[in-house]
């Protein structure tokens, strides 16, 4: 799964990486968590040209009638993202790239959790494959939501965990967010485990543990 990352690359390098034009302001993100509020680049219907959105992370289906009470999930399987109600139309009609620079998964290690923080070696930013949804209320109320898919691991993440984040490759970026193209033959195949010779992984401090700390000693290396 992917349950934490960060966004700290500056507003102008996103903008020239992923093809928007707003500049807007955008503060360094250490230790990003389910229910806040993130970044994600898309097409609208009323859109001819890729916009940057903040959306809640954890989708919330059209079709709810209590977002408050319903299950918000962070994450979607790859695998089964064409299928399953809650996913099949936005896979289909809503899809988005989630800027990052990095991410943070648990490592089992002598009976606890040991947090290991995921990037690319060149230390440049990245997509993650992403919905959204629309909710819209009875009185008019609108809610905009994401999640991020997930894949099996590659070789680097394989020794950390049993899942990753797809990863898009940048060449990519178009065909993921083209709103005409709905045949899941076409999507399936990009989403694959990213190239592990690409990344670089190291334990970090227990600091990320709490959401409620943002800041860069949460991706500081632990002491070799």
């Amino acid at each position: 799964m992917c349950g934490r990352y960060t966004l700290t690359t500056p507003i102008e390098r996103l903008s020239e990486k992923f093809q928007f034009q707003q500049i807007i302001p955008l503060k360094p993100r250490h230790n990003i968590a389910p229910s806040q509020s993130v970044a994600v680049v898309r097409y609208t219907a009323e859109d001819s040209e890729r916009k940057l959105s903040m959306l809640l992370w954890g989708l919330i289906s059209a079709w709810v009638q209590d977002p408050a009470k319903s299950t918000k999930p962070i994450n979607a399987k790859s695998e089964t993202v064409a299928e399953k109600p809650m996913f099949r139309e936005a896979f289909k009609r809503r899809r988005c790239l989630i800027p990052a620079d990095g991410f943070y998964e648990w490592k089992q290690e002598d009976g606890r959790k040991q947090p290991v923080y995921i990037r690319m070696k060149d230390g440049d930013p990245f997509a993650f494959a992403g919905l959204w949804e629309h909710w819209e209320g009875k009185e008019g109320q609108t809610i905009e939501s994401c999640t991020i898919l997930t894949t099996e691991p590659n070789d680097l993440l394989s020794q950390i965990h049993n899942r990753m984040p797809v990863i898009l490759a940048q060449k990519d970026y178009e065909q993921w967010l083209n709103l005409d193209l709905h045949d899941i033959a076409h999507l399936n195949p990009l989403l694959q485990p990213y190239p592990a010779d690409s990344m670089t992984a190291f334990p970090v401090n227990l600091r990320v543990n709490n959401p409620r700390h943002d800041d860069p000693l949460c991706i500081e290396p632990l002491p070799q």
